[in-house]
């Protein structure tokens, strides 16, 4: 089996996982509706020559795997530190727009820095560029702790081969 064939079989394995999650109904018609959008989905996804090595990279999922719950201990911070400055007015809302750097070696390295950011409450990500993210923050605080550039640090571990 070809590599482009053998990422077909897997995104077309994963995306009926997914499907079957969260769908959620066993019936014989939903499962053939389902089946049916997973082969069209990766129809267009070779068709479209999205399905490379870079679009796929299953060998980093024990990386991300292990980000995940770091990245879910910063939002669950970031939400505790927004949720008091909007219920305690005398705390300061400082909006500050930050260029920070982005080593990242891929598009998609980039792309899951980008996201994580905004993912956190408090900054948004505003322009993603070859080697830099324009972020807005909600705080200087905040901003201070994306130009320590730990995320970062652990974006690019997650894509290191």
């Amino acid at each position: 089996m070809t590599p482009s064939n053998t990422r077909s079989v897997l995104l077309g394995t994963l995306l009926s996982a997914l499907w079957l999650m969260l769908s959620g109904h066993w019936d014989v018609r939903l499962l053939l509706l389902g089946l049916l959008s997973v082969v069209v989905t990766v129809w267009m996804a070779r068709r479209m020559e999205i399905d490379d090595a870079e679009g796929l990279p299953v060998q980093q999922l024990p990386r991300l795997i292990g980000y995940l719950p770091w990245l879910a201990r910063a939002v669950v911070a970031s939400n505790i530190d927004v949720a008091r400055r909007v219920v305690a007015p005398s705390l300061p809302i400082e909006p500050v727009t930050v260029r920070v750097h982005a080593d990242q070696k891929t598009a998609v390295g980039r792309v899951v820095y980008a996201n994580s950011i905004t993912l956190t409450p408090g900054t948004i990500t505003l322009e993603v560029e070859e080697n830099s993210i324009e972020v807005h923050a909600l705080t200087g605080e905040g901003a201070q702790d994306l130009c320590t550039n730990e995320m970062g640090r652990r974006v690019t571990a997650c894509e290191a081969l």
